[in-house]
């Protein structure tokens, strides 16, 4: 057996199991192909690059990725550590500048002196696994060399599904006669207020709160809109992928075909804004969100797609305030890599016909940034444990967490397996009456998570 532990992947999940190995001062080879090979979705070398957005969701108790969040920090976190150093203003939730957080985590990467990393791609894991520990955190972007040596090693048919990301629009050619920054709730008019001390209010904000922009539409304007929507030329899917489309990134322009209302209950839903034009609640609304520290580039909200580039351009444009949007990125639709977990892994993120073999990251169908980094904690930790002999117990966390939650739910079998989000849905019902009010429960089952947080050996 190796006196080092491999992990291939130098992604979110890939460097938080480096680091957690490290910790207890293991050695660790860590594999990343970039800058040799590219991805299609990837274009930074440094390690841990996010692509589909900047944010790490929530950073709310009662929100469960904010309370997975909580966990992973308790639990000393390096990526978790790095995006709090590296947070720009986006309300409520962790938002990262994103080349600022990849660069930060190369760095502690490089510098750890239990951690050696090769950019080279892996093209042989049968091999590695016979003469020591392997951790594959590959993602959601899994070349197909090696994608394909995974199917062997699991014996699957079927690793993959599609997901979407959305644009970002440049600050300064955004119309600001029709845009406005704030919150949901925070900018609209309160009965006691009278118009004028509204308007001092929204003015107030506009300074002190600029990470979130809204472009309201009246009636005609998003009838207009959702026609060009629903009518603009795709990149065309096999007919085989239309069916892996992953219901939690769906392509706004599919969500767009279900109904010309269902925008409007989705992520253009105008609740808690009133348009500082007309004082009243606009018939939609459109969120973009600060995707960098200087607060020159903001992402479509929801606005994941799979619509041609000069598509994006077109019908995007067509939503006041974006007349003249200049486009630094466009949507792209991707392939996601997963195996089925609830066949193959345990608990603790462990082939259960493999020994030497862990997986970690959204290959595994943990869906999210945070929750990959959580299972690159728990891999990274029971990896270490197999380092140091079968005296040492394997690490598990209490189904009463989101990390010991997410980990039991890609582990149970499950015959219509499919990727998860962190939620409260996954969590133990809290004992005795059922609190009816959602916010009360949500912070019971908060309290209780981290009650437990504690490692179980």
């Amino acid at each position: 057996m190796k006196d080092y532990i491999t992990v291939i992947g130098g992604g979110l999940a890939g460097c938080e199991a480096a680091y957690q190995i490290a910790k207890q001062k293991i050695k660790v080879k860590l594999y990343e192909m970039k800058p040799q090979k590219y991805t299609p979705a990837h274009s930074n070398e440094d390690l841990a690059e996010v692509v589909c957005s900047n944010s790490f969701k929530s950073n709310l108790l009662t929100n469960a990725c904010g309370l997975l969040k909580e966990e992973l920090r308790k639990l000393d976190s390096l990526l978790i550590r790095i995006a709090d150093e590296t947070r720009v203003p986006a309300g409520q939730a962790l938002a990262v500048d994103r080349e600022a957080f990849a660069k930060r985590v190369t760095e502690e990467i490089r510098k750890n002196l239990y951690i050696e990393l090769i950019n080279e791609e892996v093209t042989n894991i049968k091999e590695m696994i016979q003469e020591g520990i392997v951790i594959i955190a590959t993602g959601p972007l899994t070349s197909e060399g090696l994608a394909n040596q995974i199917q062997e090693l699991t014996g699957q048919d079927k690793l993959y599904f599609y997901d979407a990301a959305a644009p970002i629009i440049q600050k300064d050619s955004i119309n600001f006669d029709i845009a406005f920054y704030g919150d949901r709730y925070s900018q609209e008019k309160k009965k006691e207020e009278t118009e004028e001390q509204w308007k001092a209010r929204l003015a107030k904000q506009e300074v002190e709160e600029q990470s979130y922009i809204n472009l309201p539409m009246t009636k005609e304007e998003y009838e207009e809109f959702w026609e060009e929507l629903v009518n603009a030329e795709v990149v065309t899917l096999h007919d085989f992928e239309k069916k892996e489309i992953f219901e939690g990134c769906m392509p706004i322009e599919i969500m767009a075909k279900r109904g010309m209302d269902t925008l409007r209950f989705g992520p253009l839903k105008p609740v808690g804004f009133d348009d500082p034009r007309t004082a009243r609640r606009p018939y939609a609304i459109v969120q973009l969100r600060q995707d960098d520290k200087q607060a020159s580039l903001y992402n479509m909200v929801g606005f994941q797609t799979n619509l041609k580039f000069g598509e994006q351009k077109r019908v995007f444009s067509k939503i006041p305030g974006l007349e003249q949007a200049e486009f630094v990125k466009y949507g792209v639709m991707h392939r996601n890599t997963y195996i089925n977990s609830s066949q193959l892994l345990d608990e603790t993120y462990q082939s259960k016909n493999i020994p030497n073999l862990y997986f970690a990251g959204q290959i595994t169908g943990v869906e999210g940034y945070v929750e990959s980094i959580s299972s690159g904690l728990v891999a990274g930790l029971n990896a270490s444990s197999d380092v140091f002999g079968d005296g040492v117990k394997k690490h598990r966390f209490s189904e009463y967490t989101v990390i010991g939650a997410l980990a039991k739910y890609i582990s149970t079998p499950n015959k219509k397996f499919q990727p998860m989000n962190a939620n409260f849905g996954i969590l133990p019902e809290l004992e005795g009456k059922r609190i009816k009010d959602k916010k009360q429960r949500y912070q019971k089952l908060a309290q209780r998570s981290l009650e437990n947080i504690e490692i179980n050996e």
